[in-house]
């Protein structure tokens, strides 16, 4: 009998370790994908259609990928669709980001900016009920790659115009982050604006070679103030924050990209070009709940209202209203299509 007992309570104990072993490995595998990359679910929505973004930077830094989880929420609000996102991915775990969302089911994944262009590819190959669509590019791949990018080259073009009709100076000075075509595009579109503007303008321009140096944007943005320039702009993400803390330290004007930048320093942001990210992802998610959705690469610009200016707050009372008006007529033409550019 006692022999019995010994090995009832064995079993017992081995039962045991058994379940708490499998507890174990399931929170484990649970977790897997918030640790490596941050995800974080957003809720479970009201239709069941799963909407997964993955950022290259962090979600908080009043640009650029700021605006992409604005559009997710938009999704989720608007479309009811539930959300998840995973932001910091690096290129070397993108493919395994973009593989796990597309196994656990999501309906559509989104990869903000045209670093995700390839992985996204890849991957499609395997999952074609599932739709990925990549941000900033012109890639497209049949039958479910897409992609949606914003006429950089306009929102330059009109940063540039207000930059130098703003500047007493005669100098203003854009400032890029990576050398990636959405930047780069807008500081050639910045250059054009100006000197349309004001022929004899003298723009700065320069990169930094980085997206989340906000000390080295601040750096290079003081160097070129000191160098004349009373007017910056800088669009580098998550670093472009940097050039708005020079001009407001060095007492200058600083024109935002991408997002509203004026709440960050009223008293040195004239005013943002923006791109409305947001409502180009709705529109685009919409479109694959409806069953409507082609594999095709789109552009979108200030005529479909995805590239428009942001108040002027608190300088609307202080621009002259020849400026404003010079500045209303450079949106129209670019509306009308009488001002045309396409990004390169």
């Amino acid at each position: 009998m006692k022999k019995k007992t010994s090995k009832s309570m064995r079993s017992g104990l081995w039962l045991a370790a058994l379940m708490m072993l499998a507890v174990a490995l399931s929170a484990c595998g649970g977790n897997a994908k918030e640790t490596a990359g941050g995800a974080s679910d957003n809720g479970a929505g009201e239709s069941g259609f799963k909407v997964a973004l993955l950022t290259p930077g962090p979600v908080n830094d009043s640009g650029w990928n700021a605006i992409a989880y604005n559009g997710l929420m938009k999704i989720k609000d608007e479309l009811g669709a539930k959300t998840q996102y995973s932001e910091k991915v690096t290129q070397s775990d993108m493919n395994e980001f973009i593989r796990g969302y597309a196994t656990d089911g999501y309906n559509v994944i989104i990869g903000h900016g045209f670093e995700f262009a390839d992985p996204m590819m890849a991957v499609a190959k395997d999952f074609p009920d599932t739709w990925f669509l990549v941000t900033s590019a012109s890639v497209s791949q049949s039958p479910n790659v897409a992609s949606i990018s914003i006429n950089n080259r306009e929102q330059g073009y009109l940063m540039g115009t207000v930059a130098a009709l703003m500047s007493e100076t005669g100098t203003v000075a854009a400032i890029g982050g990576t050398e990636i075509p959405p930047i780069t595009n807008s500081v050639k579109g910045f250059e054009e604006g100006a000197k349309a503007a004001v022929p004899d303008i003298e723009v700065l321009t320069t990169m930094t070679g980085s997206n989340d140096d906000i000390a080295k944007a601040k750096e290079t943005a003081i160097s070129l103030i000191e160098k004349g320039a009373d007017v910056v702009m800088t669009n580098a993400n998550q670093a472009g924050s940097g050039g708005i803390e020079a001009a407001k330290q060095k007492g200058m004007l600083a024109i935002g990209s991408n997002q509203d930048q004026n709440p960050n320093a009223p008293d040195t942001v004239v005013t943002s070009v923006i791109q409305d990210y947001p409502k180009a992802m709705s529109v685009v998610v919409k479109s694959i709940m409806d069953g409507a959705m082609k594999p095709e690469a789109q552009t979108l610009g200030v005529k479909e209202g995805a590239v428009y200016l942001a108040p002027y707050h608190g300088f609307d009372a202080k621009m002259a209203q020849e400026v404003k008006d010079k500045i209303a007529a450079t949106v129209k033409a670019l509306e009308d299509g009488t001002l045309t550019m396409k990004n390169e």
